[in-house]
Formats: C-alpha cells, structure tokens, sequence
C-alpha cells in the first residue's frame, strides 16, 4: 500500500470509530509502530487529527475564525441555544463563556428576566447591552482576536473573586475520555477559572465538536452538570456520555 493511500485509510477508520490505535493500525496495514506514528504525526501537521498518547482522534472544529464559525450549524446552535436559556433563572448570576453558541443564548433570554452576566466576551456584552433587566460585568483581560473573547491573567483573577449559580461554557472540544479541550491555552485556563466559580457549568455541544480533541485540556468530562445539545443529535452519539452519567438535555420539540 502507497503511502497516500495507507494515510487515506487511516482517516477513514478515525471518522468511522471516532478514534485509532497505533497498535491497531500497525498490525492491519503489516507495518512498523514508527511508520503509523509518522503517518499520525504528518496527518497532525496538516490539520486533519488530533494525535494523542497511543493514537489519535478527531480535530476540534474550533479552529475556524469566529465569523466563519457563525456561519456553521446555525440552526443546531439556535436549537441548543433556545434549550440552554430556559436553564437560566431569575435573581442568578450567570457566566456566559465565549462563542458563537452562547451568543446566541442571548437572543432567547425573556425580556422579563432579571439577573447578572458576567462574560469575556464583547459580542456578548454589547449583545445585552439593550436588555432592559440583565446587568453586564464585562471581564477584562487581552483580546484573543481568533474568537473575541478576553484572556489571560486579568480575566482569571476576576473570575477568582466571583461565584456564580450558572455557567454557559462554550465547548470546542468534548470527548468522553479526554474531556474537555480547547485549541488555545490561554482559553483553557480562563475555561477552567469558570467552571472553579460556578455552581453549575452547562456544556453547548455541536455535533460536530462530540468526540473530538484540541491540544489543552480545560477538565474532564465530570466538571460539567448538563450537555446540552440539538436534538438532532442521535443517542448512538450520545451513549458514551450517558454511560459517564452525565445529564443531556435535548429538546425533542424543536
């Protein structure tokens, strides 16, 4: 088998099994562990896996411009939105993550709520900005222009001093046994200074960015108390998830 074409195969057992063994590979395609870990690596560089120790899985989608990332799966964002807002009670203070998918939870919280966000990101806040009863604590920090949200050690030490009910967490990366990743490490930490402050983290998953993997960690799976995502979404999906007992919520009405 040419090389091009033993690479082919592998991306089409990742996408098929969400995940490859080097081990595994190496014994069906009859050649060496070192030869697998090169084709691993290459595929890396060129941005269509993610290794991690023993194989590899699924990249992260997130890796697309914020105004690129707005135009994919606009109405399983606005599904997964719609069903986030309704978690969101009166008299709360709430943390809304960076995203495309969070931005649009701001577009379904009743004109009658009363309550505090507290966010990183500029879309979001200027998003709220017109509300008439929710107040705006905007975080500070530098302006990680790739997905406009502020970082770094401002933004973490503001979230040290706050304890929220609820956090929205926009999640690039969800996978059952790596947990939750992200392509940036200065987001990772930020992600990880919110979910510490809030009493609830909510995760908003496309179906896109289920079993996948970015460079940095933020936690595990465990950190989160809800998965929401579109109902479009199939329990075959979903299975390894619930197996971890983590609660999903999908509107079945939508």
């Amino acid at each position: 088998m040419l090389t091009a074409e033993r690479r082919q195969f592998i991306l089409e057992i990742l996408r098929r099994d969400k995940k490859v063994l080097s081990t595994e590979l190496s014994a069906v395609l009859k050649v060496s562990e070192d030869t697998i870990r090169r084709d691993l690596r290459e595929l890396a560089e060129t941005g269509l896996l993610q290794r991690v120790h023993g194989g590899a899985l699924l990249k992260s989608p997130a890796t697309a411009s914020y105004a690129d990332r707005q135009k994919q799966a606009p109405k399983e964002k606005e599904a997964i939105a719609r069903t986030a807002a309704k978690l969101v009670c009166t008299g709360q203070v709430v943390i809304l993550d960076g995203g495309t998918t969070t931005l649009q939870v701001t577009r379904h919280l009743p004109l009658d709520l009363h309550a505090t966000v507290i966010t990183n990101s500029p879309p979001i806040a200027v998003a709220l900005a017109e509300h008439p009863h929710i107040e705006v604590v905007m975080l500070g920090g530098q302006l990680y222009k790739k997905a406009l949200v502020n970082v770094g050690t401002v933004t973490i030490e503001t979230l040290r001093m706050i304890r929220a009910d609820l956090c929205m967490l926009g999640v690039c990366s969800l996978h059952p046994e790596v947990g939750i990743s992200v392509p940036n490490l200065d987001e990772a930490h930020v992600k990880r200074a919110m979910i510490a402050g809030s009493a609830e983290v909510v995760g908003l998953v496309t179906a896109e960015k289920l079993d996948t993997a970015a460079p940095y960690l933020v936690e595990s799976i465990h950190a989160l108390t809800y998965l929401v995502t579109a109902p479009t979404v199939s329990n075959n999906m979903l299975s390894a998830y619930k197996a971890l007992g983590l609660t999903i919520i999908r509107d079945e009405h939508e």
